[in-house]
């Protein structure tokens, strides 16, 4: 059978080709878009846990937690809280390095606990003036070494030196003074967000419990999902991928049924002359059902390679690395594939009942 369902799908190089492409196209989209969600997801832990912080406090319903905006006066009474063991400001400027748009750029107290844990791989801390650490991942993309010039929202700023934290977008993008990002950014006296850690046997739930009771008005994010639950952009992502998922089993289902159907009328012959050598209707049946899974697994292969390299291009070609890097798994690279498949069995059911219904002298007479 192997050797007839290989035949039957070579004779038709061109028809086998394009439906295959075409649940590629499919299975790719929804690689990428897994890969995508699970980016956003190792995105949200690395926001979470800027400067090694245990919990990030916001303004409440924003639509997305780097829209927050806090007045850096709560600072001093969040130290206050006893579940609380240090906390420190930071102001995010998003798409203010003209030649590295998807860079981000905080603003952060020389003595807070952020900027404390950036570790120097060259050069030294600013000293006063119009200053900026740069992170190695910009440091690399833009040549940029201390001693260097960049122009941060029309600015000439110093590099002062680069730094390394371990953070996707933190070594992308860039540190100052929290007082001069406030001046950039004309927003002085205000902050994005307060990053905590914890005091000594306080559990982040205590924690936020006390932070939103004590600051109305105010959300205490202190795991990644939190982090994607404050924005639409997860929720509308998950949405995404069940709507393509189902367009991808239908549209793809019926590409596979077409081109199995018209194969079934170009080859009645051929199925009735199996028929009256003694196969059954269910192994002729069989026959036409493994071409189509044969196909579709043929395009989900290729939808694979599709989505993994395509969404890390795609990421790259927009500027926004520095946001979020397409992660694959195993399992999203699994789902992939099972969709492929399903494409295969939804479409050849039809075709392969119809065999089943297929009277092999007539078939034989229309030859």
């Amino acid at each position: 059978m192997l050797a007839i369902l290989a035949s039957n799908l070579l004779q038709r190089k061109a028809r086998t080709l394009f439906t295959a492409l075409g649940i590629a196209v499919g299975v790719a989209t929804i690689v990428a878009l897994l890969a995508f969600t699970q980016g956003l997801k190792e995105t949200a832990a690395g926001f979470l846990h800027l400067g090694g912080s245990d919990l990030g406090v916001f303004q409440a319903n924003v639509s997305d937690p780097t829209a927050s905006l806090l007045p850096q006066s709560i600072v001093a009474r969040l130290d206050a809280l006893p579940q609380v063991g240090e906390a420190t400001p930071l102001l995010l400027i998003p798409e203010a390095v003209r030649s590295d748009p998807g860079a981000i750029v905080f603003g952060a107290l020389p003595q807070g606990f952020f900027s404390r844990s950036l570790v120097l791989t060259s050069g030294a801390r600013p000293t006063g003036g119009p200053q900026i650490l740069v992170g190695a991942r910009m440091a690399e993309a833009l040549h940029l070494s201390a001693g260097s010039v960049l122009t941060l929202a029309g600015r000439r700023l110093r590099v002062a030196g680069v730094y390394s934290s371990g953070v996707l977008f933190e070594d992308s993008g860039a540190v100052l003074d929290l007082a001069l990002a406030q001046s950039i950014a004309a927003r002085p006296g205000e902050v994005t967000d307060v990053v905590a850690q914890l005091a000594p046997r306080s559990s982040a739930a205590a924690a936020a419990a006390a932070i939103t009771s004590s600051f109305p008005g105010t959300q205490v994010i202190t795991d990644p999902q939190q982090a994607l639950r404050a924005g639409a952009n997860s929720t509308l992502i998950s949405k995404a991928i069940l709507v393509i998922v189902v367009i991808a089993l239908l549209v793809g289902a019926i590409s596979v049924a077409n081109t199995m159907a018209m194969s079934i009328m170009e080859r009645q012959g051929e199925l009735g002359l199996l028929s009256t050598v003694g196969w059954a209707p269910g192994r002729v049946a069989s026959l036409i059902l493994f071409e189509g899974i044969a196909v579709s697994i043929l395009g989900a292969a290729a939808g694979l390679l599709l989505g993994v390299v395509g969404g890390g291009l795609l990421v790259r070609a927009l500027g926004v690395s520095g946001y979020v890097t397409p992660t694959v798994t195993a399992w999203g690279l699994g789902r992939g594939l099972l969709v492929g498949v399903a494409i295969g069995v939804l479409g050849g059911i039809y075709p392969a009942w119809r065999v089943t219904r297929m009277r092999p002298l007539r078939a034989l007479s229309s030859v």
